[in-house]
């Protein structure tokens, strides 16, 4: 009830934009999914400091950078200032909350302007352009670890469901959806370009090999992506992480569910041991569809 008494006072008393407003909400919300996963009380009353530092902690771990995080706590001391001036709330507890260090080196995010930007530099004419371009594409498209990426399989690629299974940290696999331009993508490399290479013995079943038909190095990723942000003018630091927490940012920003984002990018919870339950796979692919900016 609060969270609708809240809205409302955002459009009718500080006249906020639809899309200010909805910003807001949408911070609180996380705030409720975040306590909703962690097992914890939902009642504003009962949501101390300490649990809103694990949640800003949480949020970092999402691949949210400081600027993202300073915003969301906006959102949240607006939320518990509404609720102690129409005396809901006795106790703020973001009074002594302080926002991440916007001057933090945390790596950098790109913003969907410079992933396109980025993805227009490579040029497709080329075998390794041709590569290089589905090699973008799925870590943008599925948000992967560069060793997950390296380790790729043609066996566990799942086209017709939309799906990839990557291998994780500690041998943990799990199921990722895979958009329509990273699948177009790919199959323009392996059906054009794979398919002619000369594959070494031991690497028939891995995805992005070199010319010499091995698997390509974590380095070697890292140097076609600084070649490329070189070439497009990006001045940020990019790295194939750099990828990663551009999926996780753009589709936290736009609104996806955390728990979804959490699952695909294969995260343990920062609070438990325990791996969340897996959601919907059906689900997870709505999720791209509906917030991923190359769905």
């Amino acid at each position: 009830m609060s969270l609708k008494q809240f809205e409302g006072y955002l459009q009718l008393e500080k006249s906020l934009s639809g899309n200010s407003v909805e910003a807001y909400v949408r911070d609180v919300g996380k705030l409720r999914q975040y306590l909703e996963i962690s097992k914890l009380p939902a009642n504003p009353e009962q949501v101390t400091t300490r649990i809103l530092r694990d949640f800003l902690a949480w949020l970092g771990e999402l691949g949210l950078g400081a600027t993202s995080q300073a915003r969301t706590l906006s959102g949240i001391k607006a939320f518990y200032s509404f609720l102690i001036m129409e005396d809901m709330l006795l106790i703020d507890p973001t009074d002594t909350l302080e926002a991440p260090k916007i001057g933090r080196k945390l790596p950098d995010t790109l913003a969907y302007e410079e992933i396109t930007q980025l993805l227009d530099a490579v040029d497709v004419s080329t075998n390794e352009g041709t590569r290089n371009r589905a090699i973008l594409e799925v870590l943008y498209s599925s948000g992967l670890r560069v060793s997950e990426l390296t380790e790729l399989r043609l066996s566990n690629l799942y086209a017709d469901q939309g799906f990839v299974r990557v291998t994780g940290k500690g041998n943990k696999e799990r199921l990722v959806p895979i958009g329509r331009d990273a699948l177009k993508h790919l199959n323009i490399y392996l059906t054009g370009i794979r398919c002619h290479l000369d594959i070494e013995r031991g690497h028939e079943d891995i995805v992005f090999l070199n010319r010499r038909g091995a698997k390509l190095s974590r380095v070697m990723i890292f140097n076609i992506i600084k070649a490329l942000a070189d070439k497009a003018g990006i001045r940020k630091t990019v790295s194939p992480h750099t990828f990663r927490h551009s999926f996780a940012t753009h589709l936290i920003e736009g609104g996806a569910d955390l728990r979804a984002v959490q699952e695909m990018l294969g995260h343990e919870s920062i609070t438990t041991t325990e791996i969340y339950t897996h959601l919907d796979r059906d689900y997870l692919k709505q999720v791209i569809t509906e917030f991923h900016p190359r769905s």
